[in-house]
């Protein structure tokens, strides 16, 4: 989908990635919390959340993209606990560095 802007908001232990949707106030998003673990910082994947009217057309694939881009940047892992971020987990063996 053409347009859309990913915007993403750190509070320190909790954040997330929104999708700003062209043409609508609906915003989909990615939330997640911080983990403190002995191999180091880990963003626990918890919810990935699109607009019914707005499934389907990659946007949440876009979200975890934004996700996994700054955990390669910025050095931490990701536990997907969200069942849809396991399932591009799975999808992306590239990614298994990644995994917590």
């Amino acid at each position: 989908m053409e347009g859309i802007e990913i915007v993403r908001l750190d509070q320190g232990r909790v954040g997330e990635y929104h999708a700003h949707i062209p043409g609508s106030s609906e915003v989909a998003r990615l939330t997640w919390v911080l983990r403190d673990t002995p191999a180091g910082p880990v963003r626990v994947a918890e919810h990935t959340l699109v607009p019914r009217a707005f499934e389907g057309r990659g946007i949440a694939a876009r979200l975890v993209d934004a996700l996994i881009a700054d955990a390669r940047e910025a050095g931490f892992r990701v536990e997907p606990k969200c069942s849809y971020v396991a399932a591009q987990f799975r999808r992306h063996p590239d990614w298994a560095p990644l995994h917590a």
